[in-house]
């Protein structure tokens, strides 16, 4: 055989790879609105920068019948390439092979990419669509799960690794994903669950549909395994390459900083959004909108524990984190949902040398029964716990209520905060007014002649006397009074200056954050 045959067999032995299961699944694939796994890469990718690796990979497994469906690259494609001009690891289950299951061969291909994306400090992105385990292959393919959430712990705070849910993903194809940073889904056409609906009507007799079970809305609001649902899958992908634009390759990078585009010495464009009226609400988006670089704001998580609000955002071109209470929805109080949405946040933005923006209203704890009974105590530990073991820069503003621990939780000067602000109608206090004329005044109102005037007549008394920033400034506990206008200058100010920040936990294996 020449060398012109051998070139043809490489070609034609490449051209059935690129056909993965055939014409007729890819046809299948399109007419669920979804794409090819090779298609989902050209999409993602820059252009022409796609890297493949073990693409002529086939499995070995001789069980049921198994020799006679072979497929080259054992249903993911697997390899990198470059967003925005910087290297990614990337690999894409491919359904129209056996259903994208996973076996051994196709372990190790992930395995692979994984390993070379942690020894080279690049991210690693899984676009996944897979049925599960490959029954087939028995204790092969367990294994080979097993040998992917290992390297994802691995990666862990080491490079960031984001899981895009393209496809009815369930057992195993859904673990490997709730270890990864982020995790995004599709609407309609994707779905995350640990066993399916006939399994679990078999076991209980309960009826679910798979969208009332695993879809993006759920995922994204109740249980809070996805951060992201996009309505299609180029939207999706879209928002994948967003995300990587605020973050580092690596955990010893510091992130991207952009050519600013926003004028660093403008006033924040924040007059008027938080109201006279102590109790009125507001959206905080707005305050986060009017003090970082016009349009730089992305929300993450959007739809889960909406009392928080975590995001990433862009300070005269850097990057930053943004963790913020949301008048809005519950007035802001943190609850256990918010407390595991923002420890979580707050956790990658430190592995990863995010500086991190904490906005502050909070009237304190959700209080109740259900909140008590669900260990409030121990998930509202997770948030202080992970304010406190930050080394990143941290800057701090209150823009109206810190009430008792909730204030100290939301990154005070106290666990360590570098910059700490207030605006004027910030209101730091033990409790608010209403709770504390209760407590202290409660004889004296009881003998009252009006009790509802007297009542009212301490609580101004109170608020005029301590609901207001000025004691804590006093004290050093916030490092400046700052009308709202200010901010932005101010907090670009200390981010030049913090940028050479240098702190270190003391030496251990690690801590023991309340999980």
């Amino acid at each position: 055989m020449g060398m012109d045959d051998k070139r043809e067999e490489l070609r034609e032995r490449k051209a059935t790879a690129r056909e993965g299961g055939g014409e007729e699944r890819i046809e299948k694939q399109h007419e669920k609105g979804k794409m090819t796994a090779r298609e989902r890469i050209d999409y993602f990718l820059d252009d022409g920068t796609f890297q493949e690796i073990d693409m002529l990979r086939e499995h070995r497994s001789t069980n049921f019948g198994m020799s006679e469906r072979e497929f080259s690259g054992d249903g993911v494609v697997t390899g990198y390439g470059e967003v925005d001009g910087r290297t990614v690891f990337v690999f894409a289950h491919d359904f129209t092979v056996l259903g994208g299951s996973l076996g051994e061969q196709f372990a190790e291909k992930v395995c692979k990419v994984m390993d070379r994306a942690i020894e080279t400090g690049a991210p690693i992105v899984g676009l996944n669509d897979s049925a599960g385990a490959r029954i087939q292959e028995g204790i092969d393919s367990l294994a080979g799960f097993a040998e992917i959430f290992h390297r994802n712990q691995q990666a862990s705070g080491v490079v960031p690794q984001i899981s895009a849910i393209m496809g009815p993903c369930a057992g195993g194809s859904v673990y490997s994903p709730a270890i990864t940073d982020f995790t995004l889904m599709i609407e309609e056409t994707s779905h995350m669950m640990i066993t399916g609906p006939d399994v679990i009507e078999t076991v209980t007799g309960e009826e679910v549909t798979f969208e009332e079970l695993g879809g993006a809305s759920v995922h994204t609001t109740e249980s809070g395994v996805a951060d992201f649902a996009a309505i299609d899958e180029e939207a999706g992908l879209d928002t994948v390459r967003r995300l990587l634009s605020y973050l580092p390759q690596n955990n010893v990078e510091d992130p991207p900083r952009v050519e600013p585009w926003d004028d660093p010495d403008r006033d924040a464009d924040v007059t008027g959004i938080v109201p006279a009226d102590p109790q009125k609400p507001y959206d905080m988006a707005d305050v986060i909108d009017g003090i970082v670089d016009e349009e730089s704001y992305f929300e993450v998580a959007e739809g889960f524990a909406r009392n928080l609000i975590t995001g990433f955002a862009r300070l005269d071109g850097r990057s930053v984190g943004v963790v913020a209470n949301q008048p809005r929805f519950n007035a802001g109080t943190l609850d256990i949902q918010a407390s595991q949405k923002g420890a979580r946040f707050v956790r990658f933005c430190d592995a990863f040398n995010i500086p991190i923006v904490t906005l502050v209203d909070v009237p304190g704890f959700l209080p109740g029964k259900d909140q008590e009974h669900g260990g409030i105590i121990r998930h509202g530990a997770k948030l202080l716990f992970a304010f406190s073991e930050a080394t990143v820069p941290l800057m701090t503003v209150i823009t109206r209520k810190a009430y008792g621990g909730a204030y100290d939780v939301m990154a005070s000067k106290h666990l360590d905060a570098d910059a700490n602000y207030a605006w004027p109608t910030a209101e730091i206090a033990v409790m608010g007014p209403q709770g504390a004329v209760s407590v202290l005044y409660r004889d004296e109102l009881e003998d009252a002649d009006e009790v509802e005037a007297r009542r009212q007549e301490l609580i101004d008394e109170y608020r005029d006397a301590f609901a207001n920033p000025y004691t804590a400034a006093e004290r050093g506990y916030v490092d400046s009074v700052l009308e709202p206008e200010e901010t932005r200058r101010r907090l670009i100010a200390d981010l030049e200056m913090l940028a050479s920040k240098r702190k270190s936990n003391p030496d251990r294996k690690h801590g023991n954050i309340p999980l």
